[in-house]
């Protein structure tokens, strides 16, 4: 039964509310090791940071078309740009709990790991599954860092864009738009620093998948 099958199944039966160490003895008594939990998260998280990328890339568009709004329906217009907020916010909380989701899975395998360490008889396989976890955790600081940063970008721009919406709310008319234009220039920017972070994540989770798969 493939991952997806067998975690929904755990969820029909478990359902999501109870506590992690419970609901990962749970996992693994269909199955899935928390190692199969761990990277299924990360792909979960690389795609969510993709669909980020892309949305706040959408947002972009939409404040470019605002800036540069020369008649029709102007409340129209607003609504795609508050609509394209709105999505944008919605897209930063889920990569906040992707992350966090990891983090949670994580913490029990690695705590796991090392406990399981301490029942080794023979040195030489001690010694080669310590050198494995040291290196997997490495991997995963280097994973989780690149992370985190690329979601710093997210909450300035995210202000940036709060304003606009909100200036625009309470002044819709041309002369608002107007001085909106000045800050396009810093919005691109910031945009494109958002972007390239979240590139950089998602090519660490590519790395780090691959590696656990290879293990």
């Amino acid at each position: 039964m493939k991952f997806s099958s067998r975690f929904m199944l755990f969820l029909l039966i478990f359902g999501l509310a109870a506590c992690s160490s419970a609901y990962y003895s749970g996992l693994e008594k269909i199955g899935i090791p928390k190692r199969e939990v761990m990277v299924h998260r990360v792909e979960k998280a690389r795609d969510t940071q993709e669909e980020t990328k892309q949305q706040f890339k959408s947002a972009l568009e939409q404040f470019t078309v605002m800036t540069n709004f020369k008649g029709g329906d102007l409340e129209a217009t607003y609504n795609k740009l508050n609509g394209e907020y709105e999505a944008s916010v919605k897209k930063a909380a889920e990569v906040n709990k992707r992350i966090s989701d990891i983090e949670d899975v994580s913490n029990a395998l690695f705590s796991e790991w090392e406990t399981e360490l301490t029942q080794y008889s023979n040195a030489s396989l001690k010694r080669n599954s310590q050198q494995k976890l040291t290196a997997t955790k490495a991997h995963y600081q280097q994973l989780i860092a690149a992370m985190r940063k690329a979601e710093t970008k997210i909450e300035p721009v995210l202000s940036v864009f709060r304003d606009q919406v909100l200036y625009l709310k309470h002044n819709l008319n041309a002369q608002a738009i107007a001085s909106l234009k000045g800050q396009l220039d810093s919005v691109k920017s910031d945009v494109s620093a958002l972007v390239v972070e979240m590139e950089k994540s998602i090519n660490e989770a590519d790395a780090f998948i691959k590696t656990m798969e290879k293990q």
